[in-house]
């Protein structure tokens, strides 16, 4: 039976999902870039957006059913939290960047250079997203992260 929207609460594990969105709209963003910035950024920053889905998806397999899975569980977020972390401020930095020179930053997919309004636009929406996912992805973990100090097991 469904659950009606405005009874609806919170999911524990969407700090997964909003893994998954920052990774993919992370690797969208760079796979517009230029070669010329993709060469210079896109690795660095696409294997720091993995390092956060991974840690978040390790983290939400250990079922914290003693000490030992709780602290191997809390390592992992804490992981993940360092990973987003990085992440926003890789992502600041190209951000600065492109904003140097946006419109040589993207190409389309015939490889021609965006006009300058369109390639601004397009740096300017892409980073809006990304940084409000990134605000989310902190508020979540940082929750899940609360929730598992109080699940230790007393013996």
């Amino acid at each position: 039976m469904s659950v009606l929207k405005n009874k609806r609460s919170e999911s524990k594990a969407k700090y997964i999902n909003t893994a998954y969105e920052i990774y993919t709209r992370t690797i969208n963003f760079l796979s517009r870039l230029s070669e010329r910035y993709s060469r210079l950024m896109a690795s660095d920053i696409s294997h720091t957006a993995y390092n956060l889905l991974f840690h978040c998806e390790t983290a939400n397999s250990i079922y914290p059913s003693n000490n030992t899975r709780i602290e191997l569980r809390e390592k992992h977020l804490l992981e993940a939290r360092g990973a987003l972390m990085s992440l926003d401020v890789f992502l600041s930095l190209c951000y600065e960047t492109l904003s140097l020179n946006a419109v040589g930053a993207f190409t389309t997919a015939g490889g021609k250079q965006l006009k300058s309004n369109e390639a601004y636009e397009r740096l300017g929406n892409l980073s809006q997203k990304l940084g409000e996912l990134i605000d989310e992805e902190n508020r979540l973990l940082t929750a899940v992260l609360k929730t598992n100090k109080g699940n230790e097991i007393t013996e």
